[in-house]
């Protein structure tokens, strides 16, 4: 780690292979946590890289339990979380729309560390029991679409850097990780990031994998599609702002967005999109989520067709019969 310490304090930059092996290393606890610390303030600093940042991903995978899905080809759509804007679960949500459609996803997740809405939250509260069981999750895609991969029954190497991230209080290079690390390595993956700065970088890595991606950030700070503002969408094909208008969508306040209080508030708002009782603005903002995910599979497909997909998903019932039979399979 010493060495590692001097090339980045001279603003050298580390391999893929370096963060990867840093990251065995500390799963294998080599490192002490002032050392740990030290690493990750000193890329804080500088900033990672894409190799940099694939590295850590790389061992984070490596570490893990792999859950490989790759026959069904699927699709995962997930933020980076963190943008403090406490709205209810429009990404989880969305993957229920998709896979009404007729698509397979694998939804990745965790339990949300600022609010009570994360993905594990509202799943959980449904009565859904967590599983790193291949076989169940191959049942789940085959009889409902879909399936849901609890972060921390795969990902065990966050356990070892968890102390040093609490004792820092600030978010480091671990915070874009999340995102990154679904352990059956979709084919297809639609990224929310909370700012430009974070798009640029997974548009790169995105690239560098070599799935097939659309990388979305409103422009007033959502790590997703919010229809609260103009956003960015960077894709294989697009690199360009849209408006909520270019989509026949109106508008949406912020406080429309709002995800509750509690879990049960959370997972009633969650119902309520589903069971077609949510407010125009909830159900628009899940729909523009899950045409850009669809489109994320169909590159060559116009968004306006992948949302009328997702809007047939969703009006016709299909996602909420979807969502109910996931929910009876992992009861």
């Amino acid at each position: 780690m010493k060495q590692i310490l001097l090339k980045l304090t001279a603003g050298e930059k580390l391999t893929r292979r370096e963060t990867q092996e840093i990251l065995v290393g500390i799963t294998e606890q080599k490192y002490s946590n002032e050392q740990i610390s030290a690493l990750l303030m000193a890329l804080n600093v500088r900033g990672i890289t894409t190799d940099e940042l694939l590295g850590f991903r790389d061992g984070i995978l490596q570490t893990g339990t792999p859950v490989d899905l790759s026959p069904y080809k699927v699709l995962d759509i997930v933020g980076t979380g963190g943008d403090g804007k406490n709205t209810f679960n429009i990404s989880t949500c969305s993957c229920f729309v998709v896979a009404g459609a007729g698509y397979k996803v694998a939804k990745h997740g965790n339990y949300a560390s600022t609010s009570v809405s994360g993905a594990s939250n509202v799943i959980e509260e449904h009565g859904v029991k967590f599983t790193a069981d291949r076989d169940r999750h191959i049942r789940n895609l085959e009889e409902c679409g879909f399936t849901y991969l609890h972060a921390q029954l795969f990902a065990h190497a966050m356990k070892f850097v968890g102390p040093v991230r609490k004792i820092l209080q600030v978010p480091t290079c671990f915070n874009l990780l999340g995102p990154l690390v679904n352990p059956s390595r979709p084919s297809y993956q639609m990224l929310g990031t909370a700012n430009l700065e974070q798009l640029r970088l997974y548009h790169s890595i995105c690239q560098e994998l070599g799935i097939g991606y659309t990388i979305v950030t409103s422009l007033d700070g959502y790590d997703e599609i919010s229809l609260t503002s103009d956003f960015k969408v960077a894709s294989n094909q697009l690199d360009k702002i849209c408006s909520p208008a270019d989509y026949d969508l109106p508008k949406v306040n912020p406080a429309e967005l709002y995800g509750g209080t509690t879990k049960q508030e959370a997972a009633k708002i969650f119902d309520s999109v589903l069971d077609g009782t949510s407010t125009e603005a909830q159900k628009n903002v899940v729909l523009i989520n899950a045409a850009f995910a669809i489109k994320s599979i169909n590159a060559d497909k116009p968004t306006t067709e992948c949302l009328a997909e997702a809007r047939e998903s969703l009006e016709s019932r299909r996602a909420l019969e979807t969502f109910r039979k996931f929910v009876s399979l992992n009861s």
